[in-house]
């Protein structure tokens, strides 16, 4: 082991000194300038592109190059407590805007569906060519958002995604390889910020060879406050109670999406209604079918198989309720056989006061 002599120890310390110096110096000077300067293009660029009021409390840098955003708002639209971006240098040489390990905190997005079915998002005007922008990896903190759809209702009914952390990030090896890992979870909340779910997805994806590897599951979703959506597709009858719990496992290979699903209905509790003189009974197979094939708790559990495409993937609501009632008749081996009869004769007593209701009517009008 060679020792370096006192004289050149002392050399190679000033080199270091120096270095540092100079880092320091540069980092002091840019975020003494570039704050005072930078700012202001910075919130002109996202009002004239977006076309919303915009404001930005301040800018800065940290080692080793990363600019971040303080406080950034545009309009009612977007929100974040801070933005976090390190740009590649060698990206611009190559004509390309490269941005590595975007990170936001805190981030809220208020997103409103009018009822024409327009969203409330900004048209962004394409000018000229602009250099194609590359994000090598997203980390997300505590984000939100806010859904408030007025076709449903015309005074608005909000969905709200809360708790939301993400982190997903390009593989480094090989370099060529566009391979990203990801893994998403949130929760679901009432607007006073009850908890009525939650949701993880997590896997990879490659679009190059259209192939992915995922997990996506859903834990005690409270339906009943989506009712606005679903209407009388679950039941045919009112829930007042129902839970959700669903695992996915979503496989592509050359672009043949498959979803293997495993369906849990729980705690199911239906509202009374008495039919009034006169109404014809409501009589749906579909609907119906989903109640019979229920077991005596009130539950429902379904595994059924989706085919469609990675990049462009498409369900039918008809063939998804094929799909379902297909896979509701594979767990009737598993209820009790004297509770199955009853159902069979609820429900051919179902069909026999539908035709009693329609004989009513014929007869009325004669």
């Amino acid at each position: 082991m060679k020792i370096i002599p006192g004289g050149k120890l002392k050399k190679v310390t000033k080199i270091i000194i120096w270095v540092i110096t100079v880092i320091v110096c540069i980092f002091v000077i840019l975020n003494l300038t570039v704050p005072f300067f930078v700012k202001k293009i910075v919130v002109e660029q996202i009002e004239e592109n977006f076309k919303e009021k915009a404001s930005l409390d301040g800018i800065n840098i940290t080692p080793p190059f990363s600019i971040n955003l303080i406080n950034l708002k545009i309009g009612d639209l977007f929100h974040v407590d801070r933005v976090s971006v390190s740009p590649n240098i060698f990206g611009f040489f190559a004509g390309k805007i490269v941005l590595n390990d975007l990170a936001l905190v805190n981030p809220v997005i208020t997103l409103e569906q009018y009822s024409d079915g327009k969203l409330n998002l900004p048209q962004l005007e394409q000018k000229g060519k602009q250099p194609p922008v590359y994000i090598t990896g997203l980390v997300l903190r505590n984000g939100r958002v806010i859904f408030n759809d007025k076709r449903v209702n015309p005074e608005g009914f909000k969905t709200i995604l809360g708790r939301i952390n993400a982190d997903i990030s390009r593989v480094m090896f090989p370099l060529t390889s566009v391979k990203t890992n990801f893994k998403v979870s949130a929760d679901f909340l009432k607007t006073d910020g009850q908890k009525i779910g939650s949701i993880i997805f997590s896997g990879w994806l490659d679009f190059r060879p259209k192939a992915m590897d995922g997990v996506l599951t859903v834990k005690n979703l409270d339906i009943t406050y989506f009712s606005p959506y679903y209407g009388n597709f679950i039941s045919s009858k009112k829930l007042l109670s129902a839970k959700l719990n669903t695992s996915a496992s979503l496989k592509s290979r050359n672009n043949n999406l498959d979803i293997l699903t495993n369906l849990r209905l729980s705690d199911l509790v239906y509202a009374r209604e008495e039919q009034g003189e006169g109404e014809l009974p409501e009589l749906s197979l579909t609907r119906n079918a989903l109640d019979f094939f229920t077991d005596t708790q009130g539950n429902l559990n379904l595994e059924f198989d989706i085919n469609t495409k990675l990049d462009n993937p498409n369900i039918d609501i008809a063939q998804l309720k094929k799909i379902i009632l297909k896979a509701a008749a594979k767990n009737l081996a598993n209820q009790n056989p004297e509770d199955l009869i009853k159902k069979i004769n609820d429900n051919i007593g179902q069909f026999k006061a539908f035709g009693k209701g329609l004989e009513k009517i014929f007869k009325d009008k004669k």
